[in-house]
């Protein structure tokens, strides 16, 4: 038995995930398709559920309950030792403002960690399967990844702050949860000043969309300050269409997860010079090397990506 403050909050909130996940599911039994009035192309209705879609986000996430676990293990030994060797401090998890420190502390690098996962491949490839569906739901907040390892990183400065190890886990699950809700399409905008302050899932269903308006936009966890402050805010200002730039016509979890690692190093491969080898790994999703197009001298330079 894990002593009580490392105890889960994700695990207890399981049920109450599953339950208004039913409940969603079942009212959108009730909508139709709706017709795109641009295309005339089809369209889930709003919150509606694909079962297929749906079950495999319900399995992508009992899956990263226990990947989650072993990351979080491994993670305890690194932030214990740097708390008690290292950190010149320790604060008082008795104290209103230790909270607040833990709370913002991850939801801050969250941000950071999240706008990272969208601009450099390699995190891009642990992020991907999140967004990989077409809908957006409840089923697809527990659409997660398996790979924890950078987030893990990217928090060692909580410790080192003198924040108990088992407070930042607490705080991490917090977050998790939080953000359970404001993936649906059944909860229009809320009141201004909420909207101003948290996020939502006006908010988030912007993250979510593939439209050029909403790429890389709404990065935040609990709060939406960050990307006001960062400049990576944005309004909804119509319904999202949803999933990735190019689709992945697949329900395999395993190729989900790991589609873009493999497509990755295939690039790697057929890369002739290291820089480019280098842009493929670490530059943004979708970026490809300059093309010199050189049949005389004065032939232009020739770029994409």
């Amino acid at each position: 038995m894990l002593p009580e403050p490392m105890r889960d909050p994700v695990f207890f909130a399981i049920p109450f995930f599953l339950l208004l996940l039913t409940l969603e599911w079942l009212a959108a039994r009730k909508l139709e398709s709706i017709e795109e009035p641009e295309t005339g192309a089809p369209r889930p209705a709003a919150g509606a559920h694909w079962a297929r879609d749906s079950i495999t986000s319900v399995s992508m996430g009992f899956v990263s309950i226990f990947t989650t676990a072993v990351w979080k293990t491994l993670a305890l030994l690194g932030y214990a030792a740097l708390y008690v060797y290292v950190a010149p401090w320790h604060l008082s998890a008795g104290q209103w403002y230790t909270w607040v420190i833990a709370i913002l502390g991850v939801d801050l690098i969250y941000y950071a960690y999240h706008r990272g996962a969208h601009r450099i491949r390699l995190l891009w490839a642990t992020h991907q399967a999140h967004h990989s569906s077409q809908y957006f739901n409840f089923a697809t907040a527990l659409r997660q990844k398996w790979n924890d390892s950078v987030k893990i990183l990217m928090w060692l400065p909580l410790p080192l702050l003198g924040l108990p190890p088992w407070m930042i886990f607490f705080s991490w699950s917090l977050n998790l949860i939080y953000q359970f809700w404001i993936h649906t399409e059944r909860i229009d905008k809320l009141p201004r000043w909420f909207e101003f302050v948290f996020n939502t899932p006006s908010h988030h269903r912007v993250h979510h969309g593939m439209d050029k308006i909403y790429l890389d936009k709404n990065y935040g966890g609990i709060v939406i300050i960050w990307d006001r402050l960062f400049g990576s805010f944005q309004p909804e200002v119509f319904r999202p269409h949803y999933g990735l730039t190019k689709q992945v016509d697949t329900f395999n979890i395993w190729k989900l997860q790991t589609y873009e690692y493999v497509a990755i190093a295939r690039d790697f491969r057929r890369a002739k010079r290291l820089r480019d080898r280098l842009g493929y790994v670490f530059g943004p999703p979708g970026w490809q090397p300059r093309v010199t197009a050189a049949t005389d001298d004065k032939t232009p330079l020739v770029t994409s990506g």
